[in-house]
Parts: structure tokens; sequence; C-alpha cells
């Protein structure tokens, strides 16, 4: 069949690779049976449109967007080009090789007569170059994922169908080998739920817009996906191998509602590209919803639990946990299983929310932590993992990675301090008296520690005043500055460090007026002894923390929790610069071993939680 090169559907491929002179400097060891470019781009539009845009050396961002108003035959001036959380004004020379980036209006709000982004031009109608499957992000792909790839490509080449995944909310589909066995599961981002092209009917937003969980925004939990699969040293908690491609096939989803509305897009034969996960297929005989959860292995419920309280994971229910038996347990009793944690998306939220850990009341979470599960734990190391997800991911937005920061440092003192499993996951999930949502001891622990460090700031206003250039900076996308951001941020402490500076997020929402009114008291005078050491930038005095036992009442700080019975207020961590940053995290560790002892004073003399009813997202 012919390609009708006047068809909208061309939205959808990656026909933008326009003829340029080619330059030596792109890695060899993505630029195999092609020419190449000193840099190339896959760009998405926000309404799902993948694409590859090719640079001479010494052109910019204007470059991209001057050639994607040619392929998008409409004017690119009112859009922004991303790059995480970057707005990328001009330089490009430190952007990696084949990296995502999103082009989105800055006007959210399309009126009927607002144009598509839908290439239409004839000087673009251009076969794609790029292979049918592009890894993204990684330095060094494993030999294992790109067996992977390779087997995909193989298949696909050779007229290997996939299949789409019924289940689920999100758009996902079966890719197999040459001998038709499913080897990956691929999920496109925009046909997660909310996306354009979802194709199960949750079609709502914008890529970039809050989704299903207003912390993760719309088109980003692929990367959370690879993030998991990253975090997951050593395959402690069994992730299967995943990464973030751009993948070509015919099967996908576009939706009518997408550009504009042609019959064609229901033409099977017409490939496009997307960006997606794509995830190792593991063979299982059920999930963890199909049978009886206590005979699960300990050690992997563990695992899967330390897993899921480092990534902060708001999704974990019994159906994305796959069980696969492995034969008969010991003296032939039972069946011994395997569990395979998948479906990770919704980790790493931009701000505290409530997670949801169906393994807290399995009877495997009560039980201690090993000698080789501590050791696990305490080698883990926030920064370095904060590090490699910034090196691997370059894209992930920064306040992703201090939840997973917050969050580590939250499982190693609690492992270190004696709690279990379940205690620590308790800790961090919010409760319901009536009707009404109370914050979370962890959140409470965090809005402390905010309080203590807006104080210091009364007393030591030079505390408060950074240098411009070494403000860490959020949600750029926002911004009006207009100011180059292509630079990408280096850790210092727990914290990120040169980024331009950019317009901050609205502060953390205040405790009950009058509660703060009955503390304020007792925290002057807990400032005041502390200023003088806080004035010494080497000082190592830990402040007193015997002033603050009005936050430590009952089960979890709950006379505190009864503050906000009007609602939980958004506990976000990306409008810290990094003074406060560093501040704040020192305040928080320092609180921990009093809301330890409170835990587990209140477990010896009190009741349980009662169990909640879980999510079921199942992308």
């Amino acid at each position: 069949m012919s390609r009708d090169l006047d068809c909208p559907v061309q939205t959808q491929m990656a026909i933008a690779v326009l003829n340029r002179s080619f330059s030596s400097e792109y890695p060899a060891s993505r630029t195999e049976g092609r020419s190449c470019s000193w840099k190339r781009f896959f760009v998405q539009t926000d309404n799902g449109s993948v694409l590859p845009i090719e640079l001479e050396k010494g052109e910019n961002a204007h470059t991209v967007k001057r050639k994607l108003q040619v392929a998008l035959n409409v004017p690119t001036e009112e859009s922004s080009l991303t790059f995480g959380d970057l707005v990328l004004n001009n330089d490009l020379s430190s952007i990696r090789n084949d990296s995502p980036l999103l082009l989105r209006k800055n006007q959210m709000h399309r009126s009927s007569s607002t144009p598509c982004l839908s290439p239409t031009g004839h000087d673009v109608q251009q076969q794609d170059r790029s292979e049918p499957i592009e890894i993204l992000g990684c330095l060094s792909p494993s030999s294992q994922m790109k067996q992977l790839a390779d087997d995909v490509v193989k298949a696909i080449r050779n007229g290997v169908d996939p299949v789409p995944v019924n289940s689920g909310m999100g758009g996902a589909y079966y890719f197999k080998n040459i001998y038709g066995e499913r080897v990956a599961i691929v999920k496109p981002t925009d046909e997660e739920p909310f996306a354009p092209n979802n194709p199960k009917g949750f079609v709502g937003k914008t890529l970039g817009l809050p989704g299903l969980k207003r912390s993760v925004p719309v088109g980003e939990t692929g990367l959370r996906e690879v993030a998991a699969y990253l975090l997951d040293h050593d395959n402690f908690a069994n992730v299967p191998p995943t990464m973030l491609v751009k993948i070509t096939h015919s099967v996908f989803n576009v939706n009518d509602t997408v550009g504009c509305k042609s019959k064609v897009f229901h033409n099977k034969l017409q490939a496009v590209s997307k960006l997606a996960s794509l995830q190792q297929f593991i063979a299982h005989d059920y999930d963890a919803s199909d049978h009886g959860t206590s005979s699960f292995p300990v050690s992997a419920v563990h695992r899967i639990g330390i897993l899921d309280i480092r990534i902060f994971n708001t999704d974990r229910h019994a159906g994305n946990l796959l069980v696969r038996k492995l034969g008969p347990g010991p003296d032939n009793f039972g069946v011994q299983t395997e569990l395979i944690p998948i479906d990770h998306g919704l980790c790493l939220p931009e701000c505290l929310e409530d997670p949801y850990f169906e393994w807290i009341h399995w009877p495997q979470a009560s039980i201690p932590f090993t000698e080789e599960e501590l050791e696990y734990i305490a080698n883990l190391d926030p920064v370095k993992d904060a590090e490699m997800l910034r090196m691997e991911l370059p894209f992930i937005r920064g306040a992703c990675l201090r939840v997973l920061v917050l969050s580590t440092i939250f499982l190693k003192e609690a492992a270190a301090f004696g709690l279990c499993l379940s205690e620590i996951g308790e800790m961090m999930s919010r409760q319901f008296t009536g009707k009404e949502e109370e914050p979370s001891e962890l959140e409470l622990l965090c809005m402390e520690a905010r309080k203590w460090v807006k104080k210091r700031e009364l007393f030591l206003p030079e505390a408060g005043v950074e240098d411009d250039n070494d403000g860490f900076t959020q949600f750029s996308i926002d911004s009006e500055d207009g100011s180059d951001a292509s630079e990408l941020p280096s850790f210092s402490k727990f914290g990120l460090m040169k980024a331009s500076h950019r317009i901050p997020l609205s502060k953390l929402d205040e405790c009950d007026e009058e509660d703060d009114e009955e503390d304020d008291g007792d925290d002057d005078e807990m400032f005041k002894d502390d200023a003088e050491n806080l004035k010494n930038p080497f000082s190592k005095h830990i402040p007193s923390v015997s002033k603050l036992s009005a936050s430590f009442k009952g089960l979890g700080f709950i006379g505190k929790a009864r503050a906000y019975h009007k609602g939980v207020p958004k506990n976000k961590l990306s409008d810290m610069g990094p003074d406060e940053w560093s501040a704040f995290l020192d305040k928080f560790q320092e609180l921990l071993p009093s809301a330890f002892r409170a835990r587990k004073h209140a477990a010896a003399g009190g009741p349980r939680p009662l169990q909640r009813l879980g999510t079921s997202c199942q992308f």
C-alpha cells in the first residue's frame, strides 16, 4: 500500500530526520548501519507524536524548534522545549545524544481554533532512519538489555506481530521473538491513563500534566519503571530488566481525537513511533491476588518491601506481584514460589503523598529483618543512587530524586533502630479517622523539620540568602524568565547544585494556626539555644529535640495529626534551596529516634491500624 503523504497520520511517525552533513562525533555504539550527525534527539509533542531530530555541530534549541515548525506546519514560538526540569532555550551541548525531549505549548488550554501539532509538510515526509528500537537514557545498556532489544527487532523485521494486553488501564503490548514467544511488554508513554492516545477510554490530559496520581505527570510513568529497575541493585528485589526506548510499529494506538481526524488513523499498516518502557516478559503462573499470601517466602516479601520503601511506591497491590512456582516445598509440603515485582510507574512521586503497600499486613512483614537484609540496607547510599539516576536518566525530575533520598534515609534509620518492615510501612502510610485522612508519621516529621528550617531562617537571616548560581530549581516548565537552562545540575550533600534560577513552587501548607501558636514559645526557646551553633557552619553540634515533645503525642503524633482534620497538606520537597534542603535533612534525621521510640511504645500497648483497601491501577 502506497503512503499518503498528505495524511495527518504522519503525526505519529518519526519523519523529521532531515538530510544533513554528518560528523564522526556521534558514539559508534549507537550508529551502526547509518550515517550520523553531531547530535540526535527524539522530540515528543504533548499529544504523543515522536520526531527524531538530527543536528549539526553548533545548532541549538532554536534550530530544533525551527525544524519542528516545518514538520508540524505550525508556529512553535509559543511552545517550550523541555528536558525533565529544564527548559531548553539555547545551548544543547550538555544534553546527551538520543535523549527524549518534550515540546509543550505554553498555553495549556487549547481553543477550537488552535492548530494541532501534526506533521503535514511535504518537505519532511522522509523515512525514519532510526532503528525500530532505540534505547534511550542509559549510558551503557547491559548485554541482556541489548539482546532483548535485538530479539524484538528481529521479530518485527520477520513479521511477528505483537499482541495488545487487554488488562489494565493503560496501553500495553506483548512483543515476541522470532519463535512467537513473548519476550517483552511495551508500554507507550502516550497511552498511559489520561494520556492522549490511551486505548481504553481513559483519555484526558496533555503529556506533562498531573495524571492518575497528581504527583506523577502524564507520560512519565515509563521512566519510573526504568528507575525502579536501576535502583534494584544486584537484582535484590527481582525487578525484571527494563529500559526506555523509542519503538516503531503499526500495532500502537492513535486516537481520532489526537491531531486532526482521519480515517487513515485506523490503517493498521501505518507504523507509528512511540516513547515507551520496554520490560522483559517473565513467564509466571499467577499473580499474588490469585493465591494465599501466607505461603510467600519471607525474604521475597522483605526484599520487595525494601524496594517499595526506597522508591516510595504508591501502588504496590497484589496484581503487580507475579508468582512463579519453583517446585515442591520442604519435605514435599506446599509449593516453593518466587515473587516478581512489576508495574513501578507510580513510584518516585514529586511530593510526599499516600503510598500503598499491600504487604504491610502480611505476616512476613512483621518478621524482623535478617542480617543479610540489614547489611543491604546499611550499604544503601541515597546520594549515589540519586547521582546514578541523574546520569542514567538525566531527564528525571529533581523532585523525584529528593523523595528517593528522603525515603532511603528513613528506611536506613528505621531498620538500624530495629523497626520491622510493617512498622516502617505504617509510619509512611496515612490513616483514616472517620471519613478524614490524616498525615502519615513520615509527613508529620517532614512538617516539623520544615517548620524548624523556617524558624532557623528567622534567627539567621543570612542562612536564607543563597547565590542564584547555586540554587536548586524545579519545574522550570512554568518559568517565564526566559533564561537558558541547559546546564545539568550536579549534586552536593543530598542536594542539587549549579542550576539556573527558576520560580520556586508554592510553600508547604502550614499547620493549623492555633497549634502553631501553642508551639511557638517552646520552639523559639529551642532556636535561641541553637542559634550560636548554627552560625558556625563547621559545628557538629546536634540541637536538642527535648522541646519538641508536643509533636510526639500518642501513636504516630496523633495529637499533631488532628490539626489537619480539614485535609492533608502537600509535602513538597522541591521548593527548598540547597542550604534549606541540607538543614531540613539534618533536622529530619535528628527527629527520627524520638519518632521511632514513640512508634515502638505505641505498638507495645495499642491496636494495629485497620487494614486499608488498596488501589488497582495495574498499568
